[in-house]
């Protein structure tokens, strides 16, 4: 019985996945947008955590100086009661001295953890969030891509369709393999020419240093 359900759960789990997989064929862009939805979550939990870090840090130093001030204040009530010859007022306000060092010197130290791991959750959010604009970046500029290749198939459609002439479509494919070549050629050019332009005048500067 046990083997029946789990070959039911199976072939369940099978259909899922094709379907997803049909969907995602269908419509990639929802795949993309469901990945930056989960990185949203994702950043916004460590947003969260960054906040309780805080909140810890905060509580820890308030308790560290706490202990700090009843410890100088036992132990100076100490002093006065063997002055005084109180031995078990004393024996009280030393031992109380003794576990408020103790507590202080420990909330010391668990003060300086929740700072480095502030520090270590701050990173990693900032990273997260630049991560996660550059995926946006990436969605606009796919959504772009997208928008054209539709239109641009919208195109070829149309003309196929009013242009009743032999290999009309074999043209309109070289003519399409041609524009776009020549997108992505200009599109290079303009993103490295920046980057010619500088290594062209340091160059120029080397050379009058000389």
């Amino acid at each position: 019985m046990a083997n029946v359900f789990k070959r039911i759960k199976d072939t369940v789990s099978q259909d899922i996945h094709e379907l997803l997989d049909e969907k995602e064929q269908k419509n990639p862009m929802a795949k993309l947008n469901h990945y930056i939805r989960e990185s949203e979550k994702e950043t916004e939990k460590v947003r969260k955590l960054i906040e309780r870090q805080y909140r810890l840090k905060e509580e820890f130093t308030r308790e560290h100086y706490l202990a700090n001030e009843m410890a100088e204040k036992r132990k100076r009530q100490a002093e006065i009661a063997k002055k005084a010859n109180e031995e078990s007022m004393w024996e009280f306000a030393n031992t109380e001295f003794e576990e408020y060092q103790a507590r202080a010197e420990r909330m010391k130290g668990m003060r300086l953890e929740a700072v480095r791991q502030l520090d270590l959750l701050e990173q990693k959010y900032e990273e997260m969030k630049h991560r996660l604009k550059d995926m946006k970046l990436k969605r606009m500029e796919v959504m772009g891509r997208e928008n054209v290749v539709r239109a641009q198939a919208k195109i070829n459609q149309v003309m196929s369709e009013s242009i009743d002439k032999p290999y009309s479509r074999f043209n309109e494919m070289d003519e399409y393999i041609q524009s776009l070549e020549y997108k992505v050629n200009s599109a290079y050019y303009r993103n490295t020419f920046d980057s010619k332009i500088d290594a062209l005048e340091r160059k120029m500067q080397e050379q009058q240093e000389v």
